[in-house]
């Protein structure tokens, strides 16, 4: 039987299911923290969730609006100081996946969170890196869940704010006590992995109901694809179940925040 399901729960699906049960992950806010937590939800109960603020093995019960949310402190084994967070855990080699969003990636896996057009003029002002940098660098692996679309998936990003594979694909080549780097990609249409020699994004996947004109028209560069494309499997009704409860979960927890009920 067929599940309905939006191209939206398809990415979360797919996103979550890419993190293995026993994996010590750095969790992003946003897309990145809802597929982290589903997977823990799910088939990866014993999933280490890292978040920047310093929380170690957290279970928040609802999705943090940012790493300052204190359900992550309640809900973690332990909180340690950021200094140690990126010192110990991270540069130690502690960490088996970064889990990250991004404004801009382009076919080389380079993210920007800094700012839309010219540095010096920009016409939009973004969050910042944060802790995505060091995340790209330092951990074993990188995970990238975004929407598809020509103002994500730009040919060149207008800044480097967190490298990939550089502006040329080989800005990892050689350089000792590094990561991988992005192993995969995973937008509402489809999962890409970057190719092993050149570095660049290729689709290996369409989500079911998508075609490769719909890829190419919402990406900012002639996408490559693999030559075995195959087709993301559907997600499953418990997925969706614990999916749409724990959203639903956190916005009567986040609007009883705002309405002073809970606070």
């Amino acid at each position: 039987m067929s599940l309905d399901y939006t191209a939206a729960e398809m990415m979360t699906v797919t996103a979550a299911r890419a993190l293995e049960n026993g994996t010590t992950c750095f969790v992003g806010i946003g897309l990145p923290s809802e597929a982290a937590n589903l997977a823990r939800l799910t088939h990866a109960p014993d999933v280490v969730l890292i978040y920047e603020s310093g929380t170690l093995q957290t279970k928040p019960n609802v999705l943090p609006l940012s790493i300052g949310d204190g359900e992550l402190c309640e809900t973690a084994l332990t909180t340690v100081s950021v200094p140690e967070m990126f010192r110990y855990w991270l540069q130690g080699g502690h960490v088996d996946v970064g889990f990250l969003g991004t404004a801009q990636i382009d076919r080389y896996c380079n993210l920007n969170t800094t700012l839309i057009g010219d540095y010096r003029e920009p016409k939009v002002r973004l969050p910042g890196g944060g802790g995505a940098p060091e995340i790209a660098t330092n951990a074993g692996e990188v995970f990238i869940t975004v929407k598809h679309s020509k103002r994500t998936f730009v040919e060149a990003v207008d800044f480097v704010t967190t490298v990939g594979f550089g502006r040329d694909g080989t800005a990892r080549d050689g350089v000792p006590h590094i990561g991988r780097g992005p192993t995969r990609v995973i937008t509402d249409l489809c999962v890409m992995k970057p190719d092993p020699e050149t570095k660049e994004l290729v689709v290996v996947s369409l989500h079911p109901g998508v075609t490769a004109e719909q890829v190419r028209e919402a990406t900012g560069w002639e996408i490559c694809f693999a030559e075995r494309l195959e087709t993301t499997p559907e997600p499953g009704e418990q997925e969706l179940e614990v999916l749409r409860e724990l959203k639903a979960r956190t916005a009567r927890h986040h609007a009883g925040n705002e309405m002073g009920e809970n606070a």
